[in-house]
């Protein structure tokens, strides 16, 4: 095995991916189909995050109103089929066209701003579209909305079948790691990184930082619409709730937790954060009270998350500075 492939921070991601693809295989020769469903809420949830690691560990922006795509993408599969629309292709047409539109809406204005403002605007607009949705009592109000007809793509790939869909939801956060992966190394995620760290020499240079962060904004918001969109068929049912300021605040968590910024980062975040609330729930009742400490004394422990934890048990005796940049290319 060669050396790259032997760190603790490559080797790790890769052994979990392997797993979470072994686990409805599992689950099924063990007749315990409760862990399919468990897991295909955090492969959804390490989605999420991935997609707002794009905006918050590339560059810099803490959105508090990711949450919003997320619901978006959910309604984007409960109120077509409400009108008995249960074509895959036009669920998903719908979430990635409203969930772009309303990305760059709210970038091209929570942009003109940064820090605390930037935060504040974001939560603005995940609690208008919370409070819009509230307001639509036909289509259930704050109560949700079932959804009869899930997601169908013909050739028999049905969300609505569990396998299918954490197949689905499987191969779709493995595509988004790889491009994560080219896009941190790309000119564009250079530059995104670069207007984090310092948006005046970006522009010295000839770029706009705001428009490279727009572009991150938009895009990560369309591909937490495709979160959303998986969550509604796992659970055949949206609710307004799924836009509540505390699921973005988890998304963040997992973000920080599992490491800004870095390619595996949040799926490592999404499977510890949720692994230890259910661990916790099996416990206590009271366990919001344990899970909160636990999750700030891991973030205090691993300075640059678990990411960052796992780098540092890997740290070969006189490491030229050809060897250390290769290794953080691979990080």
């Amino acid at each position: 095995m060669s050396t790259a492939y032997s760190r603790p921070a490559t080797l790790v991601p890769l052994l979990l991916f392997a797993g979470l693809l072994a686990v409805p295989f599992v689950a099924q020769a063990t007749g315990q189909p409760f862990w399919t469903s468990f897991f295909t809420r955090i492969l959804i949830y390490a989605i999420a995050a991935s997609a707002l690691n794009v905006a918050l560990g590339f560059g810099g922006l803490v959105s508090f109103g990711h949450a919003l795509f997320l619901g978006l993408g959910s309604y984007a599969v409960a109120l077509p089929a409400a009108h008995g629309i249960d074509s895959g292709w036009v669920h998903l047409l719908i979430s990635l066209g409203v969930c772009s539109l309303v990305a760059l809406a709210v970038g091209a204005i929570s942009l003109r701003t940064s820090g605390m403002s930037f935060i504040m605007i974001t939560l603005a607009f995940a609690q208008m579209g919370y409070f819009l949705l509230v307001s639509l009592k036909q289509y259930g109000g704050d109560d949700g909305l079932a959804i009869a007809t899930t997601s169908r793509f013909g050739a028999g790939i049905d969300l609505g079948a569990s396998p299918v869909l954490y197949g689905t939801a499987w191969v779709l956060l493995a595509l988004l790691t790889l491009w994560v992966a080219r896009l941190r190394l790309s000119p564009f995620g250079m530059a995104l990184r670069g207007a984090r760290q310092n948006a005046r020499r970006v522009q010295a240079i000839g770029l706009a930082p705001r428009r490279v962060q727009l572009a991150a904004f938009v895009l990560s918001g369309a591909i937490c619409g495709l979160a959303g969109l998986l969550l509604a068929n796992m659970n055949a049912y949206a609710s307004p709730s799924t836009m509540a300021w505390t699921v973005s605040g988890d998304l963040i968590v997992m973000v920080v937790l599992g490491g800004m910024g870095t390619v595996f980062g949040p799926v490592l975040g999404a499977v510890v954060f949720l692994g230890v609330e259910e661990l916790l729930k099996g416990y206590t009742e009271h366990w919001m009270i344990v899970f909160g400490p636990l999750i700030v004394l891991m973030a205090l422990l691993g300075r640059g998350g678990l990411t960052g934890l796992l780098q540092r048990l890997h740290k070969p005796a006189a490491a030229g500075p050809v060897v250390q940049a290769i290794q953080k290319g691979h990080a």
